[in-house]
C-alpha cells in the first residue's frame, strides 16, 4: 500500500466515521421523541383506565346508597374509598358497608380480572383486618363489583365465597334543574 493509498483510506474512514456520528445523533433524537410520545400515550391510557374505574365506582355507590342493602343484608353506613395508613401498612377500600355485626368490602372494577379477585381475597381483605382490628369480630363479606366479569373469574369468586355485583336492566335517574333555572 502506498502512502497515498493509506492517506486516502484514512480520509475515507474519517468521512464514514463522521457520517456514522451524524446518523447516531439523528437516531438519538428520534428515540427521544419516541420516548416522549410513549410517555404521553401511557399517561393518556392511564387516565382512561382511571376514568373507567371512577365511572364503575360511582355507579355501584349510587346503586347501593339508596337502600344500603346488599345480598339480603341491611347495612347502616356506606364508606367510600375508606383509606388508612400505618408505618407498616396502607390500604384503600372502594366501598365498605357496615352495620353493628357485619361488614362488606367491595372492590369495584370496570372490567374485573382474576388477579383483581386474588388481590381482594389475599391482600385487601388481609390488610383490612390488620388496619381495622375493631371489626375483626364482625362477620366479614367480600364483593367484586364490575360492569364485566368473565365466567372463570365469576366462578372462582363464587367458589371463594365472594359475591358478584353487576349491572342489570335499565337503571335511570333523572335530575331536573330547578324551575327558576328554566327561564
Amino acid at each position: 500500500m502506498t502512502d497515498q493509498e493509506l492517506k486516502d483510506l484514512v480520509a475515507s474512514l474519517a468521512i464514514e466515521s463522521d457520517k456514522t456520528s451524524k446518523q447516531i445523533k439523528k437516531t438519538d433524537e428520534q428515540m427521544k421523541q419516541t420516548d416522549k410520545k410513549i410517555k404521553e400515550v401511557s399517561s393518556q391510557l392511564g387516565n382512561i383506565g382511571k376514568n373507567q374505574g371512577d365511572v364503575a365506582e360511582e355507579f355501584f355507590i349510587n346503586s347501593i346508597a339508596s337502600t344500603l342493602k346488599v345480598g339480603g343484608v341491611q347495612y347502616d353506613e356506606l364508606n367510600q374509598n375508606m383509606a388508612k395508613r400505618t408505618k407498616k401498612l396502607q390500604g384503600e377500600f372502594d366501598i365498605v358497608l357496615i352495620n353493628g355485626k357485619e361488614l362488606l368490602i367491595i372492590e369495584t372494577k370496570y372490567k374485573a380480572h382474576i388477579n383483581d379477585l386474588d388481590a381482594l381475597i389475599n391482600k385487601k381483605h388481609t390488610n383490612f383486618k390488620k388496619l381495622y382490628p375493631q371489626y375483626n369480630d364482625y362477620v366479614q363479606h367480600l364483593g367484586l363489583a364490575s360492569f364485566y366479569i368473565n365466567d372463570d373469574t365469576k366462578e372462582k369468586a363464587l367458589n371463594s365465597n365472594v359475591m358478584i355485583l353487576q349491572r342489570k336492566g335499565d337503571i335511570l335517574e333523572t335530575t331536573l334543574p330547578s324551575k327558576d333555572s328554566l327561564n
